[in-house]
């Protein structure tokens, strides 16, 4: 005679398809971003050269697209597959990687409040870094134009810092047209005109200083960025909050599953 025992638990499928659904936007959210990092990559011919990528002069944007999609897929991918499959080893994976980036994520804001002048320095340095490549990548230029223009700055400090570009620096030799000038996103819009001047920066500073302001943004983007973050401190803390709450979430349905699952292949 065989006696059957019924198992009380069992894994909830509320928990199970929550968790899908809540991977399988980061799957796809992921898989678009790889998508337009290698698209980038080949419209600027890095993928059938790959060498181009340490010839670079400065930072390329598409390395955050690329290291953000990819990250997402993962987690997205392992998520979807451990709640579907119920497979404790793939939601452990997904577990952990979420709490380490949590983790790096207040980490960063900790460091960032305490060493304010370090950092200050460190992204002075960076901007200035990336003013030198300007013209070698594309995507870098759109970066600097779409901040200057928004902020309404020029340069890190001010807008002598374009004599660190070849096509801007004000030497005697430079034989480029914008010699002594600065990029359009420097310019102050005029309102008469429908679509910008892209020459407006041309020989911006071979004015006297003073003149500069009729021009030009005469502000830095490092200032500006400092006068911006005190501006929109809910904002920022707002956006913090709502990561930081979706990915507790993403914790919370993770280990709801394990303990489920658990108590399922145990027999309680």
């Amino acid at each position: 005679m065989h006696y059957y025992r019924y198992k009380n638990a069992e894994v909830s499928c509320c928990y199970k398809y929550l968790m899908f659904s809540y991977n399988i936007v980061f799957w796809l959210v992921g898989a678009a971003f790889l998508g337009i990092g290698f698209w980038a990559w080949s419209e600027k011919g890095i993928l059938s050269d790959l060498s181009q990528v340490t010839r670079q002069n400065g930072f390329d944007p598409v390395w955050v697209v690329l290291v953000v999609g990819t990250v997402t897929f993962v987690l997205g991918f392992a998520g979807c597959v451990g709640a579907l499959r119920e497979n404790i080893c793939m939601l452990k994976f997904f577990c952990g990687v979420i709490g380490v980036i949590f983790f790096l994520e207040l980490t960063a804001g900790v460091l960032a409040f305490v060493f304010q002048d370090t950092l200050r320095e460190w992204i002075s340095d960076f901007f200035l870094t990336n003013v030198k490549g300007y013209r070698d990548d594309i995507d870098l230029q759109n970066l600097i134009d779409s901040l200057q223009r928004t902020n309404q700055c020029c340069g890190a400090r001010n807008p002598d810092d374009w004599n660190t570009n070849n096509y801007f620096n004000c030497t005697d030799d430079n034989p480029s047209r914008e010699r002594c000038g600065v990029p359009f996103s420097c310019c102050l819009a005029d309102p008469s005109q429908a679509v910008m001047n892209t020459q407006c920066g041309y020989d911006a500073r071979a004015r006297p200083e003073r003149e500069w302001n009729t021009v030009i943004h005469v502000k830095g983007c490092i200032p500006a960025l400092e006068a911006w973050l005190p501006r929109n401190l809910y904002i920022v803390a707002g956006v913090f909050i709502i990561i930081s709450l979706l990915q507790m979430l993403g914790i919370f349905l993770a280990r709801t599953l394990i303990g489920d699952i658990k108590a399922v292949n145990s027999g309680f």
